[in-house]
């Protein structure tokens, strides 16, 4: 199998109406997710459509937050001839660098109608302080 280069893939997304993919991740779709930041820290909203809460691995190694899902073996009725196929129910495996702002001591999860919710609060250390000028 060969590597297409980046013109390559310029050229093909070209006359393709589909989605631009970025050349590192070649046929590999990202899996649906959103991170934001408020007062009170750092949110990631990731889609997890169909899963339970005991499906999906949520840990921390060192400073890295790591979310994870091991899709089992198809059990599905192998019958079925799928005429669009549009539910992701695909394996993933997200990893993100946690910065030192954030105190991952109190990192808090949610799972509520297929939508996977970490809240990482800023860590004390990382308040602003404000001192007086003698």
């Amino acid at each position: 199998m060969s590597t297409l280069q980046e013109f390559d893939i310029l050229f093909r997304n070209f006359f393709d109406q589909g989605t631009f993919l970025p050349t590192t991740h070649y046929n590999k779709l990202p899996h649906p997710l959103d991170i934001y930041s408020t007062s009170e820290g750092v949110f990631f909203e990731i889609a997890c459509t169909g899963l339970e809460k005991t499906d999906v691995e949520i840990f921390v190694q060192g400073d890295i937050l790591r979310i994870k899902y091991d899709k089992p073996e198809e059990s599905e009725n192998q019958d079925r001839e799928y005429i669009k196929r549009g539910i992701a129910k695909r394996s993933f495996d997200l990893g993100y660098k946690i910065s030192n702002k954030l105190d991952t001591s109190k990192i808090d999860a949610e799972m509520k109608n297929g939508l996977l919710t970490i809240q990482i609060p800023y860590s004390e250390e990382a308040q602003l302080k404000v001192l007086k000028i003698k």
